[in-house]
């Protein structure tokens, strides 16, 4: 009887570990509690949750734990079988005491998460809150304001409707079947009869959020190629860096959706003035295309990029290059085309060189057996759009991707000078804005992704290709073809031209800006003869000229910046009363004033020439006589005698 209690206490002690998961499991049962094993990328995590507790809640749960967002859990090690966040099924059903889920991130663009801000509680038994809760599954997880044709896509059914046919459908005129019910505005089939070949990033959208969640959990998550700062577990990069804080590795794919789908030119007179530069210099010349982003009905849920005016910005130019210079006016542009119901949507520019002059050819420098866009076009698409980001709620920030568009004004296999329209995916945005992507020396159709020094860490950047057997291989982007980062927009002009502003059939157009050579000057004299060209009765079509309206708001001369607003509202509205009365305000009547001045006293250009710039030292002397000199009361500057408007402000004497 002695040897009882040594027994039990050897028992106790040597067989511990069963008797510890006994009690530990009895102490659970009653408890009414079930013990779930998560193993993670940083180990094995234990969460304690309820049978009766719902999917839902062990996301949240998991979450709380491993502070993590945007992932997935799976019944398997090789995560086939996934458990979704069901509000309705209850994790005792599918979960025992004890059992282990395996936690995957989900990579790219988009994922499904965990955050509960876009969640509502639905059940899915009920069908009369059916509708209501879809709509509120949709809620964004911060406030965003979206483009206006967002908001007018996001509440279109985006269905493609379709006939009823004569020979497969057997019922009456008020029944669907499948021949002729609508189809999804991402149909596979539909695509591809139409030619359609990417996504418009609507109907992608749908496509995320058509399962049975509805897309709860869908977000589009910024790519991030850099060290997550603050990681206390080892010293700062280069001397330490852990799984927590390193980015991880990219593979590139091509984008199968695109932010818009076309790009619209209103008349071909717009294209025409911007190269009527290179027909005059040879050189290339860049704008900013300024125009309005509307639903595009050739696409399901398309958008279309209209483009009313392209402003030309400071430039430095060759037969070979473009250099963009600091414009001082961008804000002054900005602010007139807001007031026009503008924006800037784009950039345009051209590489053009001539073939034949006498045939009107040009040389076909771009192609599929050379390239579309050089490395450091596409590194200058991708920072233009990231200055101009799309606001988009299902974004983690607030913003995704960008509907900033690349127009380049080439030559085609006919010789004929054509436009060709891109776009970068936002994974070019993403290393482009993390400083991770430079162009190559000798080839253009190729990039280089940045080796990590000890100032900066850039993950590795994968691409797959096939090789010379026809096998899917992977390589690391040292070099990059450039294609696995463009999305082709297509651009062109309608059959029937529009006009948001002038329409110049006899009269010569307001020259453009920043171009430096005869004839195309912006000065008073160029004012004075454009509008001495129009009749009173024209006057709302003569001053519907972006180039005129900017050069406008932006003259010194007169403080006419704080009156136009009556005007540009005039333009927008296309209301010829109220530009009949900003025509009677007192700022507009004394610039008639001085342009009937300057007509009838004959000016010249605001630009003094070449000989009186070189000379200007060996005047002095001269234009100390006040016989022969004159000084300007507007500007104040000292003309010579015998000139008869100011030398500088182009302002009659």
């Amino acid at each position: 009887m002695a040897s009882a209690p040594l027994l039990l206490e050897q028992f106790i002690y040597k067989k511990r570990n069963f008797v510890y998961a006994f009690v530990r499991h009895r102490l659970f049962t009653l408890c009414k509690q079930s013990l779930i094993r998560v193993q993670s990328a940083e180990g094995i995590k234990r969460i304690e949750i309820s049978p009766k507790s719902n999917l839902k809640q062990l996301y949240d749960s998991v979450q709380n734990v491993l502070k993590v967002d945007g992932f997935g859990l799976f019944m398997e090690r090789n995560f086939a079988t996934e458990l979704h966040a069901s509000g309705s099924q209850l994790v005792g059903s599918a979960l025992k005491h004890g059992d282990m889920v395996y936690l995957k991130q989900i990579a790219g663009t988009s994922s499904r998460r965990t955050s509960t801000t876009a969640i509502d509680n639905m059940s899915f038994n009920s069908a009369k809150l059916s509708t209501d809760r879809l709509t509120n599954s949709l809620r964004p997880s911060i406030d965003v304001i979206e483009d206006e044709v967002d908001q007018q896509l996001f509440k279109s059914s985006g269905t493609i409707k379709r006939e009823r046919d004569s020979k497969l459908c057997h019922h009456n005129a008020n029944g669907r079947c499948v021949h002729c019910s609508p189809l999804e505005p991402y149909d596979e089939n539909y695509l591809k009869e139409h030619n359609i070949k990417h996504l418009s990033f609507h109907s992608y959208i749908r496509k995320q959020t058509s399962g049975m969640d509805h897309g709860k959990y869908f977000v589009f998550d910024d790519i991030n190629c850099r060290i997550k700062p603050g990681c206390r577990e080892h010293p700062p990069w280069p001397k330490g860096i852990c799984s927590k804080c390193q980015p991880s590795a990219i593979t590139l794919n091509r984008q199968t959706y695109r932010h818009v789908d076309n790009v619209m030119f209103e008349n071909t007179k717009i294209v025409e003035r911007f190269l009527n530069y290179w027909r005059t210099t040879g050189h290339q010349r860049m704008g900013w295309l300024y125009g309005t982003y509307e639903q595009h009905t050739d696409v399901p849920l398309g958008i279309r990029a209209r483009v009313a005016a392209i402003y030309e910005p400071p430039q430095e130019s060759s037969r070979d290059s473009i250099n963009i210079c600091p414009d001082e006016n961008a804000d002054e542009v900005d602010a007139v085309a807001k007031a026009l119901g503008l924006k800037k949507i784009g950039w345009i520019f051209t590489d053009l060189i001539t073939e034949d002059a006498s045939a009107g050819t040009v040389k076909q420098i771009r192609g599929i057996e050379t390239h579309f866009l050089t490395a450091q076009e596409c590194i200058t698409a991708g920072e233009l759009q990231n200055r101009h980001p799309n606001p988009c709620k299902y974004a983690t920030n607030g913003t995704f991707g960008s509907k900033f568009v690349t127009i380049c004004v080439t030559g085609d296999q006919t010789k004929q000078v054509h436009m060709e329209g891109y776009a970068v995916s936002a994974q070019c945005m993403a290393l482009v804005r993390d400083n991770c992507l430079i162009p190559t020396k000798d080839a253009p159709e190729l990039g280089y992704v940045r080796e990590s020094t000890d100032k900066q860490y850039v993950p590795d950047v994968f691409y797959k290709e096939k090789d010379q057997y026809g096998n899917e291989v992977q390589r690391l982007a040292r070099p990059l073809p450039v294609e696995y980062l463009l999305v082709d927009v297509p651009a062109s002009t309608p059959l029937q031209p529009q006009f948001t502003f002038t329409e110049y059939d006899k009269r010569q157009p307001f020259p453009i800006e920043n171009r430096y050579i005869d004839g195309h000057l912006q000065d008073f004299n160029a004012l004075s003869n454009y509008l001495s060209a129009w009749g009173e009765e024209d006057f709302l079509e003569a001053i519907s000229d972006f180039h005129l309206l900017v050069y406008l708001y932006k003259m010194d001369m007169l403080p006419l910046r704080q009156h136009m607003g009556p005007l540009l509202e005039a333009v927008r509205s296309k209301n010829p009363n109220k530009a009949a009365e900003f025509k009677t305000d007192e700022v507009w009547k004394l610039l008639e004033s001085l342009v009937q001045a300057s007509s009838t006293g004959g000016g010249t250009t605001s630009y003094p020439s070449g000989a009186t710039a070189s000379t200007g030292a060996a005047g002095a002397d001269a234009m100390d006589l006040d016989a022969n000199t004159w000084t300007c009361s507007h500007c104040t500057f000292i003309n010579r005698g015998e000139l008869n408007s100011c030398e500088i402000c182009s302002l009659p004497r």
